[in-house]
């Protein structure tokens, strides 16, 4: 093949590589989450990423061919396969498909990668992983309360602290009712209900009063864009801003202030306009019975939320972690309950230099119609999901140890000074197989060892040594190896002299430091030298 018809390597639109830190940090991060989920009695399972198209509901509607969302082929028997789109799909049809096997109810765990067959763009990509808890046979809204428990601790095991992040949960059926109550039931007011839901949604971003406007008429922006609003009328919208909370209260008694002491939890703001805080549950509760007036379904939701209330607070879990919050919409056409999500509340910059929330990295809600697909009798289920990679990144945010690449086991990189003598080899063998014996005082690995097996010299090896992020190199040309000797050379420390002026080179302090930084041991001696070097780094 000639220089002309070389393939051209590059990356597909809406994939990433990514390296051994981010790799290593992900892995670090995924468990705490398995150890924080088995700590809740879940078991793991795993499922293909390939699955059959119609397993996971995606056939275009009224055709034979799958939804253009997915990656899809035929298998030789013309049968539609599909990459994976989430997790809860695949585990529904191994629910239905391993039934009378499974206990039930049964809780499980899934991580892995999932595909979307989308327009790629900033934060959007094609492939993705998630992280999935469920709770599989159980009707009772016990189950829900359980996953947003789950969500609280996890959050909380990896390094977010208590105020930094809040479960917001709301139910399927309050919506409907407040929809219900305000006259856009019915197929017919499909479109309109969306207009309202995500008026809704906007509300941290717009406020109550711009909510109202996206409610009513319309609301223009700042650049003179219009967004048409939903056309409801005054007395629609307020009903719409009382289920949210929206109706001007602030409260803050002694014994909400005394239980979040006791939680530990952040306290309410207090009065002052302006400040944010959280109601008690009967606040929140009263506003979405009177918003939901005339929905029996309405009423359900407002009743569920409150059982689901009372076993969060008999748990000790109070509103500055979990709240119940009647503003949260997502996923509507899947969820048939509670649905919740995990938002974080720390401030970040985002891309237009605007000072932000992080928002949501987890979300969830009850969907007893999946399994149910498969199965003659219903099969209830509830479970949330986390985004890893959005995880991942505000574990960043918060410099969290767990992302931090000093948790890595130092690297040492053994040099092979005399490598065109396969001869010697086998003695460098012997260092790197020594190193990588060597245990830390409570018995576990205490570094990495790389033997270098390229062909370039002594000058390579250290740049090598520097690319690697090593610790320390090990040196042993002829000399030492005559003298029974090794070379330790400090690279960090190495690093920071080299770094330094002129005038400190020059003194006294910096001379002996340049002992410290490359020293002789007896080859005897060579894990105490490395171990010294480590220890001044930690």
């Amino acid at each position: 093949m000639s220089k002309t018809d070389k393939l051209k390597a590059r990356q597909p639109r809406g994939f990433v590589d990514r390296g051994p830190a981010d790799v290593a940090a992900t892995e670090r991060m995924l468990s705490v989450i398995r150890e924080s989920f088995s700590l809740y009695g879940f078991d793991p399972v795993e499922t293909p990423f390939v699955e059959y198209t119609d397993a996971l509901g995606k056939f275009l509607p009224d055709q034979d061919r799958p939804n253009e969302g997915v990656f899809s082929f035929q298998d030789d028997d013309e049968q539609w396969l599909s990459l994976r789109y989430d997790l809860t799909a695949p585990l529904a049809r191994y629910v239905a498909e391993n039934f009378d096997a499974l206990p039930k109810p049964y809780r499980s765990y899934r991580a892995g990668y999932v595909f979307r067959n989308e327009k790629p763009g900033p934060g959007r990509f094609r492939q993705f992983m998630q992280f999935d808890a469920d709770i599989v046979g159980s009707g009772t809204v016990a189950a829900d309360a359980e996953i947003c428990m789950l969500a609280a601790d996890t959050m909380e095991r990896l390094g977010i602290k208590r105020g930094d992040y809040v479960v917001k949960v709301n139910n399927r059926k309050v919506l409907d009712g407040v929809m219900e109550a305000i006259g856009l039931g019915g197929e017919e007011n499909a479109g309109r209900r969306l207009t309202v839901l995500r008026a809704i949604d906007k509300l941290d971003k717009f406020g109550p009063e711009g909510v109202r406007l996206l409610l009513c008429d319309g609301r223009k922006d700042e650049s003179g864009d219009f967004t048409k609003g939903a056309g409801l009328n005054e007395e629609q919208a307020n009903r719409i801003l009382l289920l949210t909370g929206q109706v001007g209260f602030r409260e803050s008694t002694p014994d909400l202030v005394e239980a979040s002491k006791r939680r530990e939890e952040p306290a309410p703001a207090g009065d002052p306009p302006g400040e944010e805080t959280w109601p008690s549950d009967e606040l929140t509760l009263s506003f979405a019975r009177d918003a939901v007036a005339g929905s029996a379904r309405g009423l359900e939701g407002v009743e569920e939320l409150a059982q689901i209330a009372k076993l969060l607070r008999a748990a000790d879990y109070g509103p500055g972690r979990i709240r119940i919050d009647p503003s949260v919409v997502r996923g509507l056409e899947y969820y048939t309950g509670p649905v919740y999500e995990v938002e974080l509340t720390f401030p970040v910059t985002n891309e237009d230099g605007q000072v932000v929330r992080f928002g949501s990295v987890a979300g969830g809600g009850r969907y007893d119609g999946l399994v149910g697909r498969f199965r003659p009798e219903p099969v209830p289920a509830t479970g949330f999901s986390i985004g890893v990679s959005r995880l991942y990144s505000a574990l960043k945010a918060v410099k969290s140890p767990i992302v931090d690449q000093k948790a890595e086991l130092p690297l040492v990189v053994v040099t092979a000074m005399d490598n065109k003598s396969p001869e010697f080899m086998p003695g460098y063998q012997a260092m790197v197989a020594q190193l990588r014996q060597a245990k830390d005082e409570n018995g576990k690995p205490l570094l990495r060892a790389d033997l270098y097996l390229g062909a370039s010299g002594f000058n390579a090896q250290m740049k090598y040594a520097d690319r690697r992020g090593a610790v320390c190199a090990v040196i042993q040309g002829s000399s030492e190896r005559e003298a029974g000797t090794v070379v330790i050379k400090d690279l960090i420390l190495g690093a920071e002299l080299a770094a330094a002026g002129r005038e400190v080179k020059d003194s006294a302090e910096h001379k002996a430091r340049q002992a410290e930084a490359q020293f002789s041991v007896p080859a005897a001696e060579l894990v105490e030298g490395v171990r010294r070097v480590i220890g001044r780094h930690r």
